[in-house]
Formats: C-alpha cells, sequence, structure tokens
C-alpha cells in the first residue's frame, strides 16, 4: 500500500530482456538518489510510476535496485519499458503518516496527457482517462497520475474518454518527474480505491434486486 507521495525521482538505467519472445518480461535496474536504499531489503515494494514492484537485487553501493517485471505489467502500464526518469515511493508502513490518499499500487488504466502549461504559479496538467474509468473520476476526487497523489479539479466527458484538469503546485512540478511529461505522453492511472470499492457495491446491488 502507497499514499501517492513521492519520496525520490530515480530512472531506469538499464533493461534485460528475461526470455526470447514477447511472453517474456524484463528486469530492469533502477538508479536512485544516495542513500535512498538504507532502509531497503530485499523482497520489499517500491512503486515505479505507482505500478508496485518488488525488489529483486539492490546494491547500496551504487544506489542501484533491479525489479522483474512481466510481460502483463508491461503492456498494462506506461514507462517502464525503455530508459527514462521515474517517480519512486517506498511502500508504507502502519504508522506512517498518510499525506495523499490510499494507493495500492494497481494501474487501472493508460491516460494521455492532453495539455501541460504554467498557470500562474503552478502548472495546469490535463490527461484524458479511458472511457471506463470516467464513472470513478469526480470533481475534487483523487486519482493517483504515475504514482503522484492529486485532486481532480474539473471533469469533462468527451468522445475521445474523460479529460481531468489537475492544478500541479510548483513543489509538486520541481520534485517528481511530471516535469518531464510533454503532451501526447502516455501516463499510469490508479483511481481512487474508495470509488473503486463504491462501484461495485452499487452494481452487485442493482444485480441480487433485478
Amino acid at each position: 500500500m502507497f499514499t501517492g507521495i513521492i519520496t525520490a525521482v530515480g530512472s531506469i538505467v538499464a533493461l534485460h530482456e528475461l526470455g526470447s519472445t514477447a511472453q517474456f518480461g524484463k528486469r530492469l535496474t533502477i538508479h536512485c538518489p544516495a542513500d535512498y536504499l538504507a532502509d531497503v531489503s530485499l523482497g520489499d515494494s517500491i512503486a515505479l510510476n505507482g505500478a508496485c514492484m518488488t525488489v529483486t537485487t539492490l546494491d547500496s553501493i551504487a544506489n542501484t535496485f533491479t525489479v522483474d517485471v512481466s510481460a502483463e505489467s508491461i503492456s498494462k502500464t506506461a514507462g517502464l519499458d525503455a530508459v527514462g526518469t521515474i517517480n519512486l515511493e517506498k511502500a508504507m508502513r502502519a504508522n506512517d503518516r498518510l499525506g495523499g490518499h490510499l494507493v495500492s499500487g494497481h494501474v487501472d488504466g493508460i491516460g494521455q496527457v492532453s495539455h501541460f502549461a504554467p498557470l500562474g504559479e503552478s502548472w495546469d496538467l490535463r490527461v484524458v482517462a479511458p472511457t471506463d474509468l470516467a464513472r470513478f473520476l469526480a470533481y475534487k476526487g483523487s486519482i493517483t497520475i504515475n504514482g503522484v497523489s492529486l485532486t481532480v479539479n474539473r471533469v469533462l466527458d468527451t468522445t475521445q474518454g474523460c479529460e481531468v484538469s489537475i492544478n500541479l503546485i510548483p513543489h509538486t512540478v520541481e520534485n517528481t518527474a511530471l516535469s518531464r511529461v510533454t503532451v501526447g505522453a502516455r501516463v499510469n492511472l490508479e483511481i481512487d480505491l474508495i470509488a473503486r470499492y463504491v462501484e461495485r457495491m452499487l452494481s452487485a446491488t442493482s444485480l441480487t434486486t433485478a
């Protein structure tokens, strides 16, 4: 379990194929800031751009660790199939502050950035989410974009999908990899955990009363 509060910006520095066909996944080597791995052990969970992964090896001296990503996970996420900058978050402890919102680290869909530009002292980020996620997105509700817990300022349903608008304060831009997104970029989305269960309870109730 995570909170969507990014604890470091790292980078995928190498990818190793785990097999010779598309059915096999990849082993990623991630470089992180100095001392980031001081409290990390083998088998710990770290979210990469919002996708929960398991640490398979670590090198505290080189400030690197590896994760094995299945072909299924690669096909359902963005930014984990190439060298590049990523957001990192260690799994929360039971006594941690819940600074963002409850985040599972399971990507629900891929969105596409439709707008990213300065707005006053902040930045206006707009992302088009798949239509099947629209029922989970609401004004002032929570959404996770590339692992970052964010508040939805506006929802616009279109024929292309559901566009959500986010206001990024300077701190978020300066301390996460969202500063590097561009229009057209694909991003990982996770809907609010509570919205997921509310939708399930409502749909199950309608089935039992039909």
